[in-house]
């Protein structure tokens, strides 16, 4: 992982137009190859960012950008949007770079835990007609927490939590892609399911294609949970 502190600008060109005035900022470029730029505000979100598959390039400043006090350019390409975002340097602060290693990933709580229990003991919860093929199922970046398979032999992948916002819709549409790649599974559909999901974590998995469910944790244990049903 590398960490650079910099005086910068940057550009979100896409499916939406995004512009972040100059001023100092953290950018973190991760192993996956996913970039990050924060701020010191707005806790753990980024102010923008590109998920993988994207590629890095630096780029020359033009003479107007190097009028400007710009000594770098990094434009980051989605291989599969074309979404572009151009970060615009203009003082690198620190430069930083750390091999992590191999990540154990995240231990779940115990509602996270049985909620992914429950759900594959009860698949029909997702959808009519689905079975499951293994919790956990492992791939290079971690464990997908439920597979199933359709009535037409379709792959399901979903992603569990308690309460949904967009990083696990991102964490799933990271699966999703990897999980394309082979032939014995592909084609892939998404689900997320979770207690709560937040309406910008629905507004993000509509445009990624997934599916969301919620899921009545209660309801699921046998136990009434005092929600008004229809039977």
């Amino acid at each position: 992982m590398r960490l650079v502190i910099a005086r910068c600008s940057a550009d979100y060109t896409g499916r939406l137009n995004a512009h972040l005035p100059l001023a100092t900022r953290l950018l973190v470029l991760k192993a996956d190859g996913s970039v990050l730029v924060h701020s010191d505000s707005l806790s753990y979100k980024p102010l923008n960012w590109m998920s993988p598959p994207c590629t890095l390039t630096l780029q020359a400043p033009d003479e107007a950008d190097a009028e400007d006090g710009v000594v770098q350019m990094w434009k980051v390409t989605h291989a599969k949007t074309g979404d572009a975002l151009l970060v615009r340097i203009h003082e690198v602060l620190h430069d930083t770079s750390h091999e992590l290693g191999l990540d154990p990933g995240l231990v779940k709580d115990g509602v996270e835990a049985d909620l992914q229990r429950l759900l594959a003991e009860q698949v029909d919860v997702i959808g009519d007609g689905l079975t499951l093929v293994r919790r956990e199922f492992p791939t290079a970046i971690g464990p997908v927490d439920l597979l199933l398979r359709d009535a037409a032999g379709g792959t399901i992948a979903v992603e569990v939590k308690r309460r949904g916002d967009i990083d696990g819709v991102e964490q799933l549409t990271r699966y999703l892609e990897l999980l394309g790649r082979d032939p014995h599974l592909a084609p892939v559909t998404g689900v997320f399911a979770a207690q709560e999901i937040k309406p910008q974590a629905r507004v993000l998995a509509a445009d990624r294609g997934i599916r969301c469910v919620t899921l009545d944790y209660d309801g699921m244990k046998g136990v009434d949970s005092g929600a008004p049903r229809l039977f």
